[in-house]
């Protein structure tokens, strides 16, 4: 019972509401100090620089960095305005903008909680002003954000691919079909909302070609980024790191000249806001290294599998299990907790039962989403409603059918192989 002391104190912590990379380094200090002394104090501080040192991991700021220069570049405004035009003739247009604006959008900034402030400033007072309840426009909006994390360049899939040594490039490959359905899902969820909910058009009429090529002209630089991205990464001109770095110089090249609208006022808020919003983020990856490093040294995830197979020896039943564990997790812990602390766990499980890593990885980090939605520590869920002033049950009651989609595109991915594999197996 000793050793699994540091664990369960570390989900203690969490459920308690203390920071992600305080309870993860409280576990494992404690372990280091009084169940295992073979390494020093320096030693577990050398192995946290190092890993913030990694090239892999440096991608993640670079593209939270890239969502910050795109809202203060006006990309976002220009794309809402292009999928309103696609759109907004329809019941609930504006609903379906949100949905395809958080899809175009995660192909440039990848983060649920940046998508999701975003819809929050820039969607949701069009909305309620329009008609649309706050609590619908804010449970869209954090639906919808959901989708950044799949559509690359979305931290989890670098993050997964770090912790497993699988190939970055074919997770980002592997994000775009599960993303697409997700979309798919969330639209006609909206269609349906729609439908029973008499909503009226954005729009008296379906835009003209000429207003669409008119707003296709002004975001048609915002809308080729992603485009950019793919074929840099896939050709070889520039890793997936180094996409990062681009993707910032293209945000403030157009916001500069081209849209004109990124001022050098905007750099220090660019770079104040950039540093806060990273901060946390490589915090919880250099601790969750060390907490990591207690779960080897004590061989709990090597247990954890063998303890899985002898229970059963089915693929199936195991994804079943693993599912309802991250889903559990998630509805208690930070979606970035969920996905340190259940990946080292179940990936040697998932690798003894045969099962592609990277469809495992899609199905943790599809998993992991749902959990930003879900009660009582949802965190999209928890920043969506304090942004729009509405209140938790409000918003459930308008959320649950997007959760449901979610749920049935994570049935999918797990029963259905090829829909993560295709990608990169067509490419590769």
């Amino acid at each position: 019972m000793g050793p699994y002391i540091p664990m369960i104190l570390t989900f203690i912590l969490l459920i308690l509401g203390i920071p992600v990379a305080v309870s993860f380094f409280s576990g494992a200090i404690i372990y280091f100090t009084f169940f295992c002394r073979d390494l020093t104090i320096t030693t577990l501080i050398q192995k946290m620089l190092t890993s913030g040192m990694s090239f892999t991991f440096l991608a993640v700021p670079f593209f939270v960095t890239a969502g910050v220069v795109m809202n203060y570049a006006g990309i976002s405004d220009r794309v809402m305005g292009f999928c309103n035009n696609l759109v907004g003739h329809k019941r609930g247009g504006l609903a379906y903008v949100n949905v395809l604006l958080s899809t175009l959008n995660g192909g440039i900034c990848g983060s649920a909680g940046a998508d999701a402030a975003n819809d929050c400033k820039i969607l949701v007072p069009q909305m309620v002003k329009r008609g649309y309840s706050p609590a619908f426009s804010a449970g869209v909006s954090a639906a919808s954000a959901l989708i950044s994390p799949i559509i690359p360049p979305g931290a989890g899939l670098i993050l997964y691919a770090s912790m497993t040594g699988t190939s970055v490039v074919k997770m980002y490959y592997a994000g775009y079909i599960p993303g697409i359905l997700l979309c798919i899902g969330m639209c006609l969820t909206v269609a349906i909302i729609a439908r029973v909910r008499h909503f009226t058009p954005d729009r008296e009429s379906r835009a003209t070609l000429k207003e669409i090529l008119q707003s296709l002209k002004e975001s048609w630089l915002s809308l080729m980024m992603p485009l950019v991205l793919i074929v840099g990464i896939r050709t070889g001109w520039f890793t997936p790191t180094e996409g990062g770095l681009v993707l910032i110089s293209m945000c403030a090249l157009i916001g500069a000249f081209a849209y004109k609208e990124i001022k050098p006022c905007h750099i220090k808020p660019i770079l104040v806001e950039s540093f806060s919003s990273m901060a946390n983020v490589s915090l919880i990856i250099v601790s969750a290294v060390i907490f990591g490093t207690y779960l080897s040294w004590e061989r709990i995830p090597q247990n954890l599998a063998a303890y899985l197979i002898s229970i059963t020896d089915s693929p199936g039943m195991f994804l079943l299990l693993a599912n309802l564990l991250v889903f559990v997790m998630g509805m208690f812990l930070d979606g970035t907790a969920v996905l340190m602390i259940a990946t080292p766990l179940l990936f040697p499980a998932a690798q003894s039962y045969g099962i592609d890593p990277i469809q495992f990885g899609i199905i943790m980090i599809v998993n992991m989403s749902v959990g930003g939605l879900t009660p009582p520590f949802g965190g999209v869920m928890y920043l969506c409603c304090h942004m729009c002033n509405v209140e938790i049950p409000d918003f459930l009651k308008h959320t649950w059918p997007f959760i449901v989609c979610l749920l049935i595109v994570l049935v999918l991915v797990t029963c259905f192989p090829i829909i993560s594999t295709l990608g990169p197996d067509l490419l590769y």
